[in-house]
């Protein structure tokens, strides 16, 4: 036990270091090949935080977890919102300018919906898997093109400052580039040896360890990066950080997972977790929009209340586990 437990603590070290790594290398990589900011912000750095979820969810269904998969997916979904944006909010009210990112919002929650609908029969199948797949294709080639023709758009402006202010030498972004991802990979396996084998030792499903540990964990590069970019006043990488990662969570991590091994649903997935999703999601598409208070804006009471809710919905885990050992 005392190793497992080792393994889970050293493995999410790692992976947050590794996965900061990485993406710091992809954007450099990726500035050097002359890709306009707008499109590292979207792409690169919007999806490449979810690098950790990928992984991890890869692994854990390779190994035959899939229920470990799932709930790091949903779970890094409603730490992301309620816990990221509720942390970061504290600090300091995130104001949301960019117009590609508002774009964003009425697609994250028509997928959102897709997901429940697919969780409806208590499955997702390899036909359910490759849909997700297909769709996170299309949204790919979207956000491509959203960004090559979204000139002036703020988050660009935010993400071109942020690599003028960091510069890395082509040879050192390739360096961390290949590097972050082998660590990613290792780092992946000893985190989900280690919370498969703490799971069964107490009898605890795996879906509630990856609804929990597993995706605070994996949720940590996001935070971080929100964090940083929100001291920053780069209020449009942090809200992009948390839209981003979301929609690849659901299509990608999802979609990947389920296709390498197709998992039957527990009926509290779509009860208990999804709901909780699908509602914060809606929260998250009326902050934006600003159909109550200002527009665009995500006040310190918003914050607050996300936090509120993140902390009652952990205490609910944490009580079906202590009912259940």
């Amino acid at each position: 036990m005392l190793l497992a437990i080792a393994a889970l603590i050293g493995g999410l070290i790692l992976l947050v270091w590794s996965a900061d790594k990485f993406v710091d290398g992809a954007a450099g990589t990726a500035a050097h090949a002359g890709m306009p900011p707008l499109l590292i912000g979207m792409v690169i750095v919007g999806f490449g935080t979810s690098a950790p979820e990928m992984v991890v969810s890869a692994l854990a269904a390779l190994e035959g977890n899939p229920s470990l998969a799932l709930g790091n997916a949903y779970g890094s979904n409603i730490s992301n919102i309620a816990l990221i944006l509720g942390v970061v909010a504290v600090i300091s009210p995130i104001a949301i300018n960019s117009a590609v990112l508002r774009k964003e919002l009425p697609v994250l929650t028509v997928i959102t919906l897709l997901a429940g609908y697919q969780l409806m029969d208590g499955q997702i199948s390899w036909l359910d898997a490759w849909i997700l797949i297909g769709l996170l294709a299309a949204l790919m080639g979207w956000s491509i093109y959203s960004a090559m023709t979204g000139k002036g758009d703020v988050l660009g402006g935010e993400v071109e400052t942020e690599l003028a202010e960091h510069p890395l030498p082509l040879k050192m972004a390739l360096f961390w580039l290949v590097v972050g991802l082998i660590l990613l990979v290792v780092s992946s396996r000893a985190l989900v040896w280690g919370a498969v084998f703490i799971a069964q030792s107490l009898g605890v499903s795996d879906l509630i360890i990856g609804l929990t540990i597993v995706a605070i964990g994996t949720s940590l590069p996001e935070l971080a990066s929100s964090i940083a970019a929100v001291r920053k006043n780069e209020h449009d990488i942090a809200f992009g950080n948390v839209l981003g990662s979301n929609l690849f969570n659901t299509l990608g991590v999802v979609g990947i997972a389920g296709a390498i091994s197709p998992m039957a649903v527990e009926q509290d997935v779509l009860i208990r977790d999804w709901s909780l999703m699908m509602g914060l999601t809606l929260i998250l598409f009326v902050m934006g929009y600003g159909l109550w208070g200002r527009k665009g804006h995500v006040t310190r009471s918003n914050g607050i209340g996300l936090l509120i809710v993140y902390v009652a919905y952990m205490a609910y885990l944490a009580s079906t586990v202590l009912k259940a050992v």
